[in-house]
């Protein structure tokens, strides 16, 4: 069985050794071609490098076609993987740092919030041109498989804008499926979930073991886990309100809700330090930066040490391998996917992009009809439906009124900044971040001008947020080289920038 795969964003480590293992242990497999492209010449050689050395170790014939010619990565694929993090770590810095002044404090700000709002106007501006190459040159039937966040806006933009079929993937159903499973003290495999709304907001609205109805006995499971209770405080909260557990991580949660982070004295009350995803400010930048480093350092080690195994039982739960798997085998399989909503969730738009389960083969992707969301939960995801549809017609457009509308609208920002100041913030961001925000020409230079005018709102310069933690120096990650490769191997993804065009 032959068809072409091609990476976008191949440098992130993490995703795509682990997804080039999940694939190339699919039997049938083992003599597709696979394409990597990054704009990062290094880290494309040191990915490619590491993945061609596990495939030969493995017996497969299949050279890695690595190039930074995107154009080419992509001529004739089937399937296109997006990894990307258009801005890499400068961006992602000023996502985290330039809200923190005017109090937004984040832990990941990849999603929603004013960080995720930015993030999206660069994603999307370089994914519309990534569509534009894939319409091109790649088959006529490509499926362009997205990993990439802002996950919601930038699925919504290419199905939307670029005319290209996308489906938006991601591993929050599996993660908390894992924890709700072991609240209740029961293996995984016997809980049976059904879980829908939009991606980092996804509500299990079914939880059952042998046919018992167990959501109403969640509560107090999570409430008495010794780990739980201390660690998804805001989970925990939002299902005490609302009924039913919510997908995403405490860090994130806390971040995309107006209640849990818009007082800095109040912030520790949610959050626990033991792991950055518990909602550690400016988190997710801080591992990234770490395990950048850490790889930079440690790769000809990474290189000496045993290579992926490519089998059955190593495959992660990441659904992109499953997908393809089911289309080219006609397997079934049954995940919990990003699509266009069109009626499948029937109290949330039909524009939006909801994640809901679907059913994998031969025929194609097929979404089954949801139906109405518990009204609360319908709620909250819609409040996030207007961000992200005004963060993507603003992205589309370079309508800097849409991008300071839907900053208003976000509901972290509007609990802790007033109108003035997110205008103000959404200037330094545009001007910040003008190397990666080609649709905002105009808009930077009127921003420009407006800050250098003077008269400017004072803001909390030097501030670090209310649970800041120090960034380790490649010195100090030596003392759990463990811990720290870890880390590298799950906290990145590519640092793209925009490529030049074509």
């Amino acid at each position: 069985m032959s068809f072409k795969v091609a990476f976008i964003g191949a440098g992130s480590i993490g995703f795509t050794r682990g997804l080039l293992r999940d694939l190339l242990a699919v039997p049938e497999f083992n003599h597709m071609e696979v394409a990597f492209t990054d704009i990062n010449p290094h880290n494309l050689d040191m990915v490619t490098r590491l993945c061609q050395r596990d495939i030969d170790e493995n017996g497969l014939s299949i050279k890695i076609h690595a190039t930074p010619d995107r154009r080419e990565a992509l001529k004739d694929a089937r399937y296109v993987f997006t990894v990307v993090r258009i801005g890499g770590l400068e961006a992602f810095q000023h996502d985290v740092d330039i809200p923190l002044r005017y109090g937004v404090d984040q832990c990941v700000g990849d999603t929603l919030c004013a960080g995720g709002i930015m993030y999206g106007q660069r994603g999307i501006a370089e994914m519309l041109n990534i569509c534009k190459d894939i319409r091109e040159v790649a088959d006529p039937n490509v499926l362009l498989l997205n990993y990439a966040n802002p996950m919601a806006m930038l699925t919504w933009a290419c199905n939307q804008y670029g005319g290209v079929r996308t489906i938006g993937l991601c591993h929050g159903v599996q993660g908390g499926h894992r924890q709700i499973a072991q609240a209740l003290g029961l293996e995984k495999k016997d809980v049976d979930i059904i879980c829908a709304g939009i991606n980092h907001q996804t509500w299990y609205i079914s939880v059952k073991h042998n046919g018992e109805d167990m959501t109403g006995k969640l509560l107090e499971a999570f409430e008495n886990h010794p780990e739980f209770s201390k660690t998804e405080k805001v989970r925990i909260d939002m299902l005490r309100r609302f009924g039913y557990y919510s997908t995403e991580s405490n860090g994130h949660l806390s971040e995309y809700v107006p209640w849990y982070r818009k007082r800095s004295d109040e912030i520790m009350d949610w959050i626990d330090l033991g792991s950055w995803i518990n909602g550690e400010t400016g988190g997710y930048l801080r591992v990234c930066t770490e395990g950048r480093n850490w790889f930079e350092t440690e790769f000809p080690n990474w290189m000496k040490e045993d290579p992926f195994v490519y089998a059955a039982d190593k495959r992660s739960e990441e659904h992109g391998s499953y997908i393809i798997e089911g289309l080219e085998t006609g397997r079934v399989y049954r995940g919990h996917f990003n699509v266009v909503n069109n009626g499948v969730i029937s109290n949330l738009p039909d524009d939006a992009i909801i994640e809901a389960p679907g059913y994998v083969d031969r025929n194609g992707i097929n979404i089954p009809h949801v139906g109405a969301l518990p009204l609360g939960c319908a709620a909250v995801c819609n409040v996030s439906i207007s961000v992200q549809r005004l963060a993507v017609e603003a992205a589309v457009h370079g309508d800097d009124k849409l991008l300071r509308q839907a900053m208003m609208m976000d509901p972290l920002v509007g609990a802790v900044c007033n109108p003035k100041e997110i205008w103000q913030m959404a200037d330094e961001m545009l001007v910040a971040q003008a190397q990666w925000l080609p649709q905002y020409g105009q808009a930077v230079e009127e921003a420009k001008a407006r800050l250098a005018s003077g008269n400017l709102i004072p803001t909390r310069e030097g501030y670090k947020g209310a649970a800041r933690l120090k960034t380790k120096t490649v010195e100090e990650m030596m003392e759990n080289r463990e811990a720290a490769n870890r880390n590298a191997g799950e906290a990145d993804k590519a640092q793209e920038r925009p490529a030049a065009a074509h």
